[in-house]
Parts: C-alpha cells; sequence; structure tokens
C-alpha cells in the first residue's frame, strides 16, 4: 500500500467560476417524512456542474437524506428532484438505469461486497452494465487502484483484509471505475485518523480537478469543509425550528461559513460546546 500523493499547496479560499455554471441537479420545495416523523421541509438546493458543495449541520438532520434524494436513491414526499432540469419521477425505468450510471457513491462504511475480493468489487459495475471485454475491464480497476494510491496486489485481498482507510479508496476505485459525471460522498472521513482522512481529502480534491466532476460531500469534519468545499450548506433539525423557519440555515462559501456571526452556524463549523452542555 502506498499512501504518497501530489498535494496541492494550501491557498486562499476557493473562488467561485466568473461565468454561471449550468445546474445539473436541483431540489424544489422537496419535503420528505419516514412514516410521521419529518425530516425534510420545503428545501430548495441547485448542485452547480464541477463545484464541490458540502453540507454540513448536526446529526438527524437530514444531510444523507438529502444526498440520496439528490441521487434518486429516495423520492420525496413532496416536491421535485431534477437532473439537468427535468424531473426525475418523469423518466422510465430505462431512463433511470441509464442515468444512474452517471452517479457514483462513496458510503460511510464504502459498502464494499465481503464475498468479493477488492478486484471483483471494482470490477462489479464494469461487469453488470457494459459489455467490455474482461482485459479492459482488468486494466480499469488496475488504474482506478493507483489513482487512489493503492498498489495492484491489493486487488486480491478481501474487505475483512483492509483498513477503514483503504476501504474508502477501494469504495471510491468502484464509484470512479463507472466514469460517473457526479460523486456522491457521505461522511467520507468519518472513523479514520487525521493522517488517512488528509489523504481521503486529497482524493476528493484531485478527482475533482483531474475529471472536472461535481463532488456532493457530507460531513462533520471541518478540515474536510475548510479543504473541499467550492460552497457550504447548512441543515439545520426540524423539531428546533418554528414552523416558518428556513431549514437551510447558511449557504454561501467556506470563508463565509466560518465567518458568519449566525450563532447556529458558527458554534457548529467552531465546535463550541458551551450551551450545549445546558440545553
Amino acid at each position: 500500500m502506498t499512501t504518497t500523493l501530489n498535494r496541492k499547496t494550501e491557498s486562499v479560499p476557493r473562488s467561485f467560476p466568473a461565468a454561471v455554471p449550468a445546474v445539473t441537479a436541483e431540489l424544489s420545495n422537496v419535503s420528505h417524512s419516514f412514516g410521521h416523523q419529518p425530516v425534510l421541509r420545503n428545501i430548495s438546493l441547485q448542485v452547480c456542474r464541477g463545484e464541490t458543495l458540502v453540507l454540513i449541520g448536526e446529526s438527524g438532520c437530514g444531510k444523507s437524506v438529502t444526498t440520496k434524494l439528490l441521487a434518486g436513491l429516495l423520492q420525496p414526499t413532496s416536491g421535485d428532484v431534477l437532473w439537468e432540469g427535468r424531473p426525475v419521477r418523469s423518466r422510465n425505468s430505462t431512463e433511470m438505469r441509464r442515468d444512474r450510471l452517471r452517479l457514483g457513491y462513496l458510503f460511510q462504511g464504502a459498502a464494499l461486497f465481503d464475498s468479493m475480493n477488492v478486484f471483483e468489487n471494482i470490477a462489479f459495475g464494469l461487469r453488470e452494465n457494459t459489455k467490455m471485454p474482461e482485459s479492459q475491464i482488468r486494466e480499469i480497476v488496475f488504474d482506478r487502484l493507483r489513482e487512489v494510491g493503492l498498489v495492484d496486489s491489493v486487488g486480491d485481498k478481501r474487505p475483512s483484509d483492509l483498513s477503514g482507510g483503504m476501504k474508502k479508496r477501494v469504495g471510491l476505485a468502484r464509484a470512479l471505475a463507472m466514469s460517473p459525471d457526479i460523486m456522491f460522498y457521505d461522511e467520507p472521513t468519518t472513523g479514520l485518523d487525521p493522517i488517512m482522512s488528509g489523504v481521503i481529502n486529497e482524493l476528493i480534491l484531485q478527482t475533482q480537478m483531474r475529471r472536472q466532476v461535481t463532488s456532493i460531500v457530507v460531513t462533520h469534519d471541518m478540515t474536510t469543509v475548510r479543504r473541499v468545499a467550492d460552497r457550504v450548506v447548512m441543515l439545520y433539525p426540524l423539531g428546533k425550528l418554528a414552523s416558518e423557519e428556513p431549514q437551510i440555515v447558511f449557504e454561501g462559501s467556506c470563508h463565509e461559513a466560518f465567518a458568519t456571526e449566525d450563532v447556529r452556524v458558527a458554534r457548529f463549523v467552531r465546535g463550541s460546546t458551551s450551551t450545549q452542555l445546558t440545553e
């Protein structure tokens, strides 16, 4: 295993492109409930092509649900999810299968198949969804392993033989094997030590820069926010809001998120616990 990656020099906060980018995914007045338990209320959110959007907020505020709605893994209770301006619900099953292949998803626990080795995990999507010859699949699998900083011999290992950081990288390699246009990252650094968290953050950056993918990241890790975010959106739990209050309590650049005077946002991004102890 190798953990050597090209490091991007730290710089001032990243700025938005001068031109207005196209919207690739959108939530329009979306609400979602599980049974009688509402999680999201009237959320409108646009994701622009090529940007890295980071979703933050307390546990249970609906971040992961938001990404699953954007990815078409859940259907909203009300409102519309749109891909390239067209409602997801208007697509038939053939179109959904085709369009979902444009999406890559790195799950919080990597979600590797325990019964398969690393090579088979990465090759799975290619074998299921393409007619590529095995020689081409083999080439892509090893290219993706190297892209995430792993050597070819890792392909023979089982998921149970891997560390948490290696599992995350294999999960990313599997997602990238299908050459997605949009990458979803659900808590990509959870459970990792600071060094491996830094490696995963660099991989997110490198993936976005090399492939020009759109990235949507859910995280509690403020180091990840500072390192990868073009735009930050913070959701707030419905149980702490009045019925007329919007659930998105912040939307802006990383620099603006850390400079805001909104106490709800400031307390979260700065890790203040002084008032939480008495709530």
